[in-house]
């Protein structure tokens, strides 16, 4: 029977103490593993932690991805998503439940920057960020350009020298800023804010050269893309080469290949106009040699008609003078109406601007809100003055008032009024009230 007594002993263990355990030599075990597997179940709460399932078509092993690790992902994770993750298995003991706590994640299939800028496009693009309706036109006449870059890149360099070789009367000002690594967003985006109001720059160049997609990952960023989207300035996004792609070559209103297709972009109205302003004046100019040719030629006839050559010859003269004089003149005054029509659509443009329309406004609504703060003090001036008016005839009709110019009021037996003589109060004591103290009296007679 003690040998029986033996093999029938339990080692008796408490929940708490089984899940201990487990959890210890889990851990222990598994502490750095690969999983692969499909997204499921995924939740996002407030807390910005990822909670979710991995799974195959066997099983399921649930997950968590804290705030602190998720925070660096360049894609965001989806049901449905194939992706390898890196972490450690852990037991949560209050429920006694197995789950993996990622540390670090990467999309199966296809690259991690690759599918981010898919998610980013694919989000913009259904928000209307990409729609070519909303994108604004490049000015008419272009006088003034702002390029956001890196002071030290070889891009601005090439940007300023083909601009320049295509149309020297464009002025460029150049706004630093880091076109790499983390904080290149966030310094765009504040250039882009900058420039906006400011009232000199006529358009925007987002520009670099080019470079791996990591090195040109800045222009994927999803708040450069609104920032570029609400610039009240067009912006031409000039990142790369030719082959390269970013978001904000998608968001901008105008996307150039490269730095130098930017400066071409830019320069190439501006140059047709002048070369047909000077094609023009080579024109007028030619057309007053021709008539002043004309004009010799006719004088030349008249003066062989004459009899005595030296007549009038000194009245011909001044008239080819003056109409010398004239024909050259005209060409002048014509070459200067073109100048003023051309700086009168600039000066147009200018003052058509939405920030100088946005700046009347706000002046004129300061100018309302002063108004109406003179009409309420006025009106309740007005209001305190009848309020006292009024306080005044009250006090004038009130009982004491009336007591005070020798009236009294008499009362009953019965505390009431009396209003006429009444026989019945023949004996009766009655009270009178005065301005100052009352009386008592008792009635001895009634007068009608």
């Amino acid at each position: 029977m003690k040998n029986l007594e033996l093999f029938s002993q339990r080692q008796i263990l408490s929940v708490s103490d089984l899940v201990a355990q487990l959890k210890k030599h889990t851990e222990g075990r598994f502490n750095f593993i690969w999983v692969e597997g499909e997204i499921s179940g995924l939740a996002r709460p407030a807390s910005g932690h990822l909670y979710f399932s991995l799974k195959d078509d066997k099983s399921t092993l649930r997950a968590v991805f804290f705030r602190n690790r998720a925070g660096y992902l360049r894609f965001k994770p989806e049901n449905g998503l194939k992706v390898l993750c890196q972490g450690k298995l852990s037991v949560y003991q209050p429920r006694g439940e197995v789950q993996l706590v990622v540390d670090s994640m990467e999309p199966r299939g296809s690259g991690a920057l690759a599918l981010a800028f898919e998610q980013i496009k694919k989000r913009l693009a259904e928000e209307g960020l990409f729609d070519q309706e909303r994108k604004k036109p490049l000015p008419e006449f272009i006088r003034r350009v702002a390029v956001i870059t890196s002071r030290s890149g070889a891009a601005v360099r090439d940007f300023i020298e083909v601009l320049h070789n295509r149309f020297a009367g464009i002025e460029v000002a150049v706004f630093p800023a880091t076109v790499q690594g983390e904080k290149a967003p966030g310094q765009i985006i504040e250039a882009l804010k900058e420039l906006s109001q400011w009232d000199w720059p006529q358009v925007i160049v987002l520009t670099r050269g080019g470079g791996s997609p990591e090195d040109l990952w800045a222009f994927n960023d999803e708040d450069l893309a609104r920032a570029i989207a609400d610039c009240p300035l067009p912006v031409i996004s000039a990142v790369g080469h030719e082959i390269d792609f970013t978001i904000s070559d998608f968001v901008a209103d105008h996307r150039a290949a490269t730095p130098t297709a930017a400066a071409e972009m830019l320069a190439q109205p501006m140059a047709v106009l002048a070369q047909n302003a000077g094609g023009l004046e080579k024109r007028l100019l030619a057309a007053g040699q021709r008539l002043i040719n004309q004009r010799r030629l006719a004088l030349t006839s008249a003066v062989k008609g004459l009899s005595d050559p030296s007549r009038g010859l000194i009245d011909k003269r001044l008239r080819l003078d003056d109409l010398m004089m004239r024909a050259a003149a005209g060409v002048n005054a014509n070459c200067h109406g073109k100048r003023k029509t051309l700086y009168q659509f600039e000066q147009g443009l200018h003052q058509k601007r939405p920030d100088r329309r946005l700046a009347h406004l706000k002046q004129k609504n300061t100018e309302l809100g002063f108004r109406l703060l003179d009409a309420l003090k006025t009106r309740l001036q007005s209001d305190r003055g009848r309020l006292e008016n009024l306080k005044a005839s009250l006090k004038a009709l009130g009982p004491q008032a009336v007591l005070k110019r020798g009236y009294a009021l008499v009362t009953g037996p019965d505390g009431k009024l009396l209003r006429q003589a009444d026989p019945g109060l023949v004996d009766k004591e009655i009270k009178v009230r005065l301005a100052q103290g009352g009386l008592k009296a008792r009635v001895e007679e009634i007068d009608t």
